[in-house]
This record gives C-alpha cells, sequence and structure tokens, in this order.
C-alpha cells in the first residue's frame, strides 16, 4: 500500500496535468495552391515586408538627398577656398566621399531609431 506521501504526490501530479492546457491543434494544412499562397503571405508578412523596404530606400534616397543638396554645402564654408567636400582630402587620403557616406548613413540611423522608439511607445509591432 502506498504511502500518505506518495498518494499526495500521485493526486499532486494527476491535479497538475489537469490544470496543464493541452496544446492548440495545428492549423487545417490550405487546400489549393491559391490557399497556400494566401497563408504563406500572411505567415511570413511579406506585403509589410516589402512595403518596408520600398519605404526604407526612399528614405536613403531622401537623406543622401537631404547630405548632399543641404548639409554638404554648408560644410563646403568651412573649407579652404570652397573645395568642395567630396573631393576633401587629408594628406594622400581622399576622404571627403567616405565623410559623406559616413554622414548620410549616420542620419538613417537615427531616422531608423526614432522610428523604432515610436513604435514601441505605441506598441506598434
Amino acid at each position: 500500500m502506498p504511502s500518505v506521501d506518495e498518494q499526495i504526490l500521485a493526486e499532486l501530479r494527476e491535479i497538475k496535468r489537469l490544470l496543464t492546457p493541452a496544446p492548440p491543434a495545428p492549423p487545417a494544412a490550405p487546400k489549393g495552391l491559391i490557399e497556400e499562397f494566401k497563408m504563406f503571405l500572411s505567415q511570413y508578412k511579406v506585403l509589410g515586408l516589402a512595403v518596408a523596404f520600398i519605404l526604407g530606400v526612399y528614405l536613403g534616397a531622401l537623406v543622401k538627398a537631404l547630405v548632399t543638396d543641404l548639409i554638404l554645402p554648408i560644410l563646403s564654408f568651412v573649407l579652404p577656398s570652397g573645395q568642395d567636400f567630396n573631393t576633401y582630402e587629408v594628406g594622400p587620403f581622399r576622404v571627403g566621399d567616405f565623410a559623406n557616406a559616413l554622414l548620410t548613413f549616420m542620419i538613417v540611423a537615427f531616422v531608423i531609431f526614432l522610428i523604432v522608439k515610436v513604435s514601441k511607445r505605441y506598441k506598434i509591432e
């Protein structure tokens, strides 16, 4: 005959088994190519990814225009003799084009950081 402790332990195991929710049933497999395609689009959020990619491309182009057309002309006032910033050289190194790309990257990264921060604040995911 099992001891009282073993009976209590068996009863607690049974209670745990009854309280543990059953795993959800897997979704039914879609029937037909069109239904599979719709499931693929919704499961992997392909449309949202495509929209984000397109917006990212145009955001990059917008920031590049901002840097090239607004910020670099302001920086050219600082350079001696009105030299073009993209052709600026330090010794044997041409650093102007790299600095342009770095500045563009920093602005794009900052804008994306702000977008992520706002989306987290408003719980948009």
